[in-house]
């Protein structure tokens, strides 16, 4: 008795697996949010323009008050200031910032006492913005400063009048007449309540500069900074359409994890139960199942039903077969039990003769025993499959090599086809399906009788025919002559196994067997693969 297969190890389901890695799928962005620069830098870089457009604004309105207090002393103020070449034309400033290739540079310096203070015009100028930047600051919250041509800073939100920004070299830029973008990391530390401000949530702040121009002079700068969002603050201000991305994101999550278990895990779960009640010894009716939405599940129970449906063939076959050798063992056996009991009893009392008749009637049912089991091995060899077509037969030959053994026991055989034929097959499976076929006419045919094999190409085949002239088959047999254990001759030794041996050798070799109608006798036609001379494996 066999040990039951050992039970496979608990493991979780296919879609528990599925929804699992669904998830996984769903985490990879949102955890790699934050490791990417790409989006910090996009914030930077709105950031930036938003500070280059009010830059543009502040400078705008700082011309216009320069030049309305300074009146007619404009050209001798204008010409006292370097001459700085500007392109002639629209002049726009893109955002230049870049996380991934700009530095964070250290905090900016602070301002420093001038050699000297700041022009009457420039301070008048700067005096009239005063009041706009302070109350624009509450909006925008950016640090705004406008410096004269010398950087000395006129107008400021952060009480830096009178000192010098020059120092600072994005002032320096500016005041050179070229526009000027940082980043430079803050003064102070960024701490767990800072987060939740909008100014400090950065460790860095961004500064962008810009020329005042006034024709090809350069009367001033404004220098404008300001802490840029932070990754962790767009998630927050946009918390409720996350989380509600984020819920429907499980949900179409979980939707597929159940459309997917349900297209490909319940066709294998049925599959399954169909195997485990074929092993459960079970009929099973072949049934449609459930295609699923994956090829392999759908290759999985064709195959698995083509198993049930070929085990439950073979335990037909089993049975009948089992049926068939009962019942031919029991004849012989039952006379050999006879006889010996027989022998037992009054072996005595019996004459010389009796006895004689008696062993001489054992012995027959041995032999056909012998024969029996003889038989039945040969037809299991022949039907236990095995590779073929690398084997090759020369039908002339092997006809031959069969025919000989009847010939010498008196039936002619003529023997007709070239001699180079030949058949992808074993030598000794031809020559067993040729003697089984001479054997049968020989035993069959009747006295005089005459054989002929017949053999010829065709294309890739060889068709190989063997025929007599002697009493036939009836129509009522002729349907039955390969069914194993069927014989009319059972009384001279027949086992009813041979033709049904020749076929399964035929068919493991690729070829068939079967039986022609003819006018006149019995005509058999074994058809296989050819051999090609040149390549023997063909």
């Amino acid at each position: 008795m066999t040990a039951d297969p050992p039970m496979p190890r608990r493991k979780p389901r296919i879609r528990t697996v599925l929804l699992l890695v669904n998830l996984a799928l769903l985490g990879l962005p949102l955890g790699g949010l934050w490791m990417l620069r790409l989006y910090e830098s996009a914030l930077v870089r709105q950031t930036e323009t938003e500070l280059v457009s009010q830059a543009a604004v502040i400078a705008a309105a700082y011309r216009q008050a320069w030049l309305a207090e300074a009146g007619g002393e404009a050209p001798a103020l204008l010409a006292a200031l370097p001459t700085v070449p500007r392109a002639e034309g629209w002049a726009p400033r893109y955002a230049t910032l870049d996380l991934a290739s700009d530095p964070i540079l250290p905090p900016p310096p602070d301002a420093v006492a001038p050699a000297q203070s700041a022009g009457r015009v420039a301070r008048a100028a700067g005096a009239m913005l005063t009041p706009v930047l302070t109350e624009t600051q509450r909006i925008t919250l950016a640090a705004m400063r406008v410096t004269d041509a010398g950087g000395i800073v006129v107008a400021s939100t952060a009480g830096e009048g009178g000192l010098s920004l020059l120092p600072l070299e994005e002032v320096a830029a500016a005041l050179a007449g070229e526009p000027a973008s940082r980043v430079r990391a803050r003064r102070e530390a960024v701490t767990v309540a800072d987060s939740a401000s909008i100014s400090r949530a950065a460790s860095f702040r961004v500064f962008v500069a810009l020329p005042v121009r006034e024709a090809d002079r350069v009367i001033g700068a404004v220098l404008l900074s300001r802490t840029p969002s932070s990754i962790r603050q767009a998630l927050h201000n946009k918390r409720r359409e996350l989380a509600a991305l984020t819920l429907a994101l499980l949900g179409i999550a979980a939707l597929l994890a159940g459309f997917t278990a349900y297209t490909v895990s319940r066709p294998i779960r049925a599959v399954a139960d169909q195997a485990r009640a074929v092993a459960a010894g079970a009929r099973v009716e072949a049934r449609r199942v459930r295609r699923s939405a994956v090829r392999e599940a759908d290759e999985l129970a064709v195959a698995i039903g083509s198993m049930a449906q070929t085990l439950e063939r073979r335990a037909d076959y089993i049975g009948q077969f089992a049926t068939a050798v009962s019942h031919e063992f029991k004849t012989p056996l039952a006379a050999l039990r006879g006889a010996v009991e027989l022998l037992q009893d009054h072996a005595a009392t019996m004459t010389e003769a009796e006895r004689t008749q008696f062993l001489s009637q054992a012995m027959a049912d041995v032999e056909r025993l012998d024969r029996l089991v003889t038989r039945l091995l040969d037809l299991a060899r022949a039907e236990v499959p095995h590779a073929h077509g690398a084997d090759r037969a020369v039908v002339a030959a092997v006809a031959g090599e069969a025919a000989a053994p009847c010939m010498a026991a008196g039936l002619a055989i003529m023997l007709d086809g070239e001699d180079d034929v030949a058949i992808a097959m074993a030598p000794e499976a031809l020559r067993s399906i040729l003697s089984i076929l001479f054997e049968n006419a020989r035993q069959h045919a009747g006295p005089g009788a005459r054989c002929r094999i017949a053999w010829a190409r065709s294309g890739g085949s060889v068709r190989v025919t063997v025929c007599d002239d002697g009493r036939g088959i009836s129509a009522g047999n002729a349907g039955r002559v390969f069914d194993r254990f069927f014989t009319t001759t059972r009384e001279s030794g027949g086992t009813g196994l041979g033709l049904a041996i020749a076929r399964s050798l035929a068919e493991a070799a690729g070829g068939s067997l079967v039986l022609a109608p003819v006018s006149r006798g019995s005509a058999f036609v074994l058809a296989a693969p050819a051999s090609d001379p040149a390549n023997p494996a063909v």
